[in-house]
């Protein structure tokens, strides 16, 4: 198949020659180690951010509002080159979803953090795991050791919710042993680790309202 055609079928398929991993072909992200603590915007901002080199790029949001990185990845690989680092772009995994749809998300996020990786950014692994069964391949392809990234953001509604988000996040810490975790939004008891906090980004946009 022609390289056009298979950038035109929108499942990059171009972008290939990864080393993958489980059934599922997942591709593998290397590890990073980031030292020090600096502030992260959310994708939807980054493009008119006049500040850049010391900042890092973060895609806990509505998947909406990030979606065209997947139709562009070259186009918003080269603005996100501008900032210190990026994490791997968290395409949802509800519980709700078809499981063919979750496992299509999670190798989306995984071919672009490693297509991005292969340009020269700095990919920070954003974690994320949908129910139980999940975990049979939800951590297919994540680095063991270095830094990671996990968001609370709508996963603390419920008691059921709260229960899960914990289950999956000791099995993070169980299988990954990161060396760091940027945790974006409120932590639940019970999650342990080297922690640094970062307000989730609706949490922060309410609060720069309130101060209007």
């Amino acid at each position: 198949m022609a390289l056009e055609a298979l950038k035109r079928n929108g499942h990059n398929l171009h972008l290939d020659g990864f080393e993958t991993v489980g059934p599922y072909g997942i591709p593998s992200l290397e590890p990073v180690t980031l030292d020090g603590t600096f502030p992260f915007i959310p994708f939807n901002c980054a493009k008119t951010s006049t500040v850049r080199a010391g900042l890092g790029v973060h895609f806990f949001i509505d998947d909406y509002l990030f979606e065209r990185v997947w139709h562009d990845p070259d186009r918003y690989a080269q603005m996100l080159s501008d900032f210190r680092v990026v994490m791997s772009p968290d395409f949802s995994l509800f519980t709700d979803y078809p499981v063919a749809v979750q496992l299509y998300n999670h190798w989306r996020k995984h071919l672009l953090g490693a297509y991005w990786q292969r340009l020269g950014l700095t990919v920070i692994p954003s974690i994320c795991w949908s129910d139980e069964s999940s975990f049979a391949w939800c951590f297919d392809g994540e680095p063991v050791g270095g830094t990671i990234a996990v968001s609370s953001v709508g996963a603390q509604k419920s008691p059921a919710a709260r229960k899960l988000f914990l289950c999956g996040y000791r099995e993070m810490m169980r299988r990954l042993k990161p060396e760091k975790i940027l945790f974006f939004g409120d932590v639940p008891d019970g999650c342990e680790g080297n922690l640094e906090h970062h307000p989730a980004y609706y949490t922060a946009l309410a609060h720069a309202r309130k101060k209007r």
